[in-house]
Parts: structure tokens; C-alpha cells; sequence
């Protein structure tokens, strides 16, 4: 009997995260089935083929992609040739629009039935991609309740399956356990910072976070953390950190425990911003894209704010440090207004936690399983 297979695609950090977990729950439901396709460190070890890795993958924005769609034209047609060959029963792509709403186009062709797991931000811009989602996905399976409202609208074939975020919390060890067990001194604040998971990002990000760092310490007496992505070389990101810079201490993993210890969060937004929320992290949320990429983007976006917990909240909870409010100056200012205020803290807490509530404890890693196993037995 022929072993059936399943093509899944997860362009960055959080989607190799999520596609691992829906992989290892599938299993538990169907271990025979194997999985191929586009991942990272996290895909792999849930038992994953990866034809490519994210860092084939990682881009930032409009711009970025454009100068490289030979090559991502190239990887679309060899997982298409792949796909030809193997016959997957059905494929699972995870976010990244720009490069997943292409390969569903020629997975269409082929007669390969798509999954579509985490809902490109079509609430945000670029809501005509509603209509090639209509056309390309079998059924999309959402992480945020308000989603599902929108899908109906347009016709689309929807289901939310909870955040897979709420699942990978668990329970953690506790500043004083932290602390000690990363020889940090329980006197002094904690500043984690979350610069992001991808190479371009980090260019980006660290010149900035590097030169705040100095006044932050000296105002608050805080020390560093940075949270290293698993896909991202620790030595890359110490050549991004300069000789004069505070010590910074770089963990690899381990971030339910860190963000839960953190007084204070510097994050590029993004799922980070969510998580260290989720977790109670009092937050700055920033980014910078390629001048040329904000510039087109700008055009077609349809909501003020840029980080989720603010779009969830409806309200700017976090303060927002994008493209040129992006500086060391404003990021140090916000930073030791932060720490030197506990009261704020505590109301941004409370906050989080409504947020939290909000999102439901649906189990989304076996709901997306179990929409995989119905498809599969369809």
C-alpha cells in the first residue's frame, strides 16, 4: 500500500512553529501519513521532509520580494515538479501570502486540495486577496474569532480553530527561577529584546536597539536579554551588537519562560508583540521596512496600527516605533518611561489579560489536525 503524503509550507519563525505542532498532533491521529515541503529547525524535528528552509524563504516586504521572484519563481516550480511527482493527498500552507497563494494557484492544477492555516491579514490590506483565496483554498482555518466574520462574507469556507499561541504557553518556571538559572541580577530590571526571527530584520532592528541600550541601563540600571530565533547563528547577532554596547545575554529558545520574567519587552512586531502580551510582558513594538516597501504598502493599508495587540485591543495599548519614529532616542525614551513606571505596567497587564480571554482556549493544533484528517478522509 502506497504511503499517502501531505505538502506544507511555513515561510517563517511562528509558522514553522505551528506547522510542527499540527504535524505532531496529525500523527497522533494518523501515523502513517508523511509531510514535505518548506520549513525550519522546529518542522524538522516534528518529522518533516523539508525540500527548502525558511531562510529560502525570508522575506520582509514588497520590494524584497520583487528583487528576489526569480528565485522564488524557481522554488515554486520545483515544489510544483515535487508535488507532480509525489501526488499529496491534500497541502497545509501556512501564512505567507505572497509566496503560498502562488504555490496554491499550481497546486490548483494538479488537483491537490489546500488547507490554508493562519489567514493572510486581508482585515488589514490587501483585501482583494479575498477573491484569489476564494478561487486557490479549499477551507481556511483562522486564529483570530473576528476573521471568521469576514470569510463568511465573502464565501469563502472558514473555520477558527483557536490561536495556536494560547497552546504553547504552559506554565512558566518563575522570575526567581529565571533569574537564577541565567545568573541575572534580581535588583535589576529585565530587558528582553525580540529583534525578530529573519536575517533582514535583524539588520534592520539591531543598530537601533543597540545604541538605545546605553541610556536605557544608565537611567534604569536595566540589564539585556536578547531571545536568539533557533534558525538565526548566535555569532551573527553578536556582529550586530557593538564592542561599547551594555552586556547582552543571548538564550536560544526558551521564550515562555523569558517574556513571563521580563519587565520590559523590545519587540518587532509581529507574533512576538502577541506572545509577550499573552504573557503579561509590558511591550515597545517597532519596525522598519525598506523605504521603497513602506512606501507601496502605505497605499494599500487599512488600519492605523501596526501591532497586533493594538489591532485586537482596538486601541493603541502599545506604544509603536515605525519606519522613521524607529530611533534610538524614541525607543529609550519609551523604554525607561516604561520601567519607571510601574503603574503602567500593572494597567498594560490587565489589559493583556482581557486580550487573552478574548481569544479563547480552543486547541488549535488538534482542531487544524482534525480539519486535515477530514479533508484526508474526504
Amino acid at each position: 500500500m502506497t504511503t499517502r503524503s501531505v505538502l506544507i509550507v511555513a515561510g517563517e519563525k511562528s509558522g514553522d512553529n505551528y506547522g510542527a505542532a499540527l504535524v505532531r498532533r496529525f500523527h497522533l491521529l494518523d501515523p502513517a501519513v508523511s509531510f514535505f515541503g518548506v520549513g525550519g529547525s522546529a518542522m524538522a524535528a516534528a518529522g518533516v521532509e523539508r525540500l527548502f528552509t525558511l531562510d529560502d524563504l525570508a522575506l520582509m516586504g514588497l520590494a524584497e520580494i520583487v528583487a528576489h521572484l526569480p528565485r522564488l519563481r524557481s522554488i515554486l516550480g520545483r515544489l510544483a515538479a515535487e508535488a507532480r511527482r509525489r501526488k499529496p493527498a491534500a497541502a497545509v500552507l501556512i501564512d505567507s501570502p505572497d509566496f503560498n497563494l502562488r504555490m496554491a494557484k499550481r497546486l490548483n492544477r494538479l488537483g491537490v486540495p489546500v488547507l490554508y492555516y493562519i489567514s493572510p491579514t486581508v482585515w488589514a490590506w490587501r483585501r482583494g486577496r479575498l477573491k484569489t483565496i476564494k478561487k486557490r483554498v479549499r477551507k481556511m482555518m483562522l486564529i483570530f474569532p473576528f476573521e471568521r466574520e469576514i470569510y463568511d462574507r465573502a464565501g469563502v469556507p472558514a473555520v477558527f480553530v483557536g490561536h495556536p499561541l494560547i497552546e504553547r504557553l504552559g506554565t512558566p518556571i518563575g522570575r526567581i527561577s529565571f533569574f537564577a538559572a541565567h545568573g541575572l541580577d534580581p535588583a535589576r530590571p529585565l530587558v528582553v529584546l525580540m529583534p525578530g526571527s529573519r536575517r533582514g530584520e535583524i539588520d534592520a532592528h539591531m543598530p537601533v536597539l543597540a545604541a538605545a541600550l546605553p541610556r536605557i541601563e544608565s537611567e534604569t540600571g536595566a540589564q539585556f536579554l536578547l531571545i536568539k530565533a533557533e534558525d538565526l547563528d548566535e555569532r551573527f547577532l553578536r556582529s550586530r551588537i557593538p564592542a561599547g554596547a551594555p552586556p547582552v545575554l543571548i538564550v536560544d529558545g526558551g521564550t515562555v519562560d523569558t517574556l513571563a520574567a521580563a519587565d520590559l519587552v523590545l519587540s518587532a512586531c509581529g507574533t512576538a508583540n502577541l506572545e509577550a502580551a499573552l504573557l503579561g510582558a509590558p511591550l515597545v513594538a517597532f519596525y522598519r521596512l525598506s523605504p521603497l516597501t513602506y512606501f507601496l504598502g502605505a497605499k494599500l493599508i487599512r488600519i492605523r496600527r501596526f501591532s497586533i495587540v493594538n489591532i485586537l485591543a482596538g486601541k493603541s495599548l502599545v506604544p509603536e516605533l515605525i519606519q522613521k519614529g524607529f530611533t534610538a532616542e524614541t525607543l529609550a525614551a519609551e523604554a525607561v518611561r516604561l520601567l519607571r513606571s510601574p503603574d503602567e505596567r500593572a494597567r498594560l497587564k490587565a489589559e493583556f489579560g482581557r486580550l487573552k480571554d478574548g481569544l479563547g482556549s480552543a486547541p488549535a493544533s488538534e482542531n487544524a489536525a482534525l480539519e486535515l484528517e477530514r479533508l484526508l478522509r474526504s
